[in-house]
């Protein structure tokens, strides 16, 4: 997400979208797709992101890409982001800290309390 210049309350807006059920696609197996507009562009000028998510609690950016970068996902890297959501959304409290120390994933705070 760094490559494209999202910033983490980008990040967040897109979160609480999608909260709301303000999805673009549903690509199955715990894997969405949700358009984010770079900074001083509307979602026209937007970046492509997968997310792995129940849409509840959790919410894993896996990629994201421009639309002149490519225009969608192949059928094998959809279904290797999908076994990657299986596991990512199936991780425990424990699995998710452990991820975090070991910087395999990062948590973008939203500066709530987390209890």
């Amino acid at each position: 997400m760094k490559k494209v210049r999202l910033s983490d309350g980008a990040l967040l807006l897109a979160v609480e979208e999608m909260k709301q059920g303000l999805i673009d696609a549903d690509l199955g197996g715990f894997v969405i797709k949700k358009r984010v507009p770079l900074p001083g562009q509307g979602k026209r000028g937007s970046v492509r992101t997968i997310i792995a998510t129940r849409l509840a609690h959790h919410w894993f950016f896996l990629y994201g890409f421009t639309k002149n970068e490519r225009s969608s996902l192949s059928q094998d890297e959809l279904k290797v982001l999908r076994e990657l959501a299986k596991e990512l959304v199936s991780f425990d409290r424990q699995q998710l800290q452990t991820a975090l120390l070991a910087g395999e994933i990062l948590e973008i705070d939203n500066g709530k309390d987390k209890s």
